[in-house]
């Protein structure tokens, strides 16, 4: 008995542990590990964080959403403030008017205003962004405006070369370029060039700013031909300003 108990002290502790490991992992296999699985999620109860309540998810979303109300404010701000001052150099005082409307399919070729007849707005008149003309006026509602832009392919504007004096007929191309046909065979032009609306227009007042030569190909036929690059960002319009145009008619420059 005194062996017995010799042996039990001296090899007792291991024999309990291998017997302990080995009824842990039978019973982990029994379980499946549900059990260890659940004394885990009791020891770690404490330390984790509550879910989200239903009216904090709420309330982040509806601060998000006033978040980017105001980024759009800002930059809607910024593009009126700069329209502003392009109206504010202009002789003539406008109504500046939002763009209401505008076809993936006919993007360069026309847009709607939200404003028309009940504003002073009428058929035949300018209407400009900043950066220069826009286009004009062709249709009107008591609340909203038709504007068919300077880069329609069918619209057609009288221009003269800033520096030189030299006078064409500018048509649009369906993008942020157009066009000008010159009526001298040996134009005065260079790439650079700033070009406006020309005094023998008769649908746009004389020296509105439209853009610059991008290049001259002037041995073309009939006429030379000049490249411009339009100053008006026609493709990102959200705003612009109409005038009072030269003329009701529809005559061509």
């Amino acid at each position: 008995m005194f062996t017995l108990r010799r042996w039990w002290s001296r090899q007792g502790i291991g024999i309990s542990l291998v017997l302990l490991a080995l009824g842990s992992a039978w019973m982990l296999r029994q379980t499946q590990g549900s059990l260890l699985f659940e004394i885990y999620q009791t020891l770690a109860r404490p330390f984790e964080t509550a879910p989200p309540s239903p009216d904090t998810i709420r309330q982040d979303a509806r601060l998000l959403e006033l978040q980017q109300r105001l980024v759009e404010l800002e930059s809607q701000n910024q593009q009126l403030k700069e329209l502003l001052g392009y109206t504010a150099t202009q002789k003539q005082q406008g109504v500046i008017a939002p763009i209401i409307g505008r076809s993936s399919d006919h993007w360069w070729q026309q847009v709607v205003l939200g404003r028309g007849s009940q504003d002073g707005i009428r058929q035949g008149d300018v209407v400009s962004g900043a950066g220069g003309i826009v286009g004009r006026v062709v249709q009107v509602t008591p609340s909203t405006s038709r504007v068919l832009l300077i880069s329609d392919p069918t619209s057609q504007v009288g221009v003269l070369v800033s520096r030189s004096r030299y006078s064409g007929v500018m048509r649009g191309q369906a993008g942020n370029r157009a066009v000008v046909e010159f009526f001298d065979k040996a134009p005065d032009v260079k790439p650079g060039d700033v070009l406006t609306t020309s005094s023998f227009s008769q649908l746009f007042p004389p020296g509105l700013p439209i853009g610059r030569i991008e290049s001259i190909d002037l041995s073309k036929s009939p006429a030379p031909e000049a490249v411009v690059v339009l100053s008006a960002p026609i493709s990102h319009l959200e705003w612009v300003t109409v005038v009072s145009g030269k003329s009701d008619g529809a005559s061509n420059p």
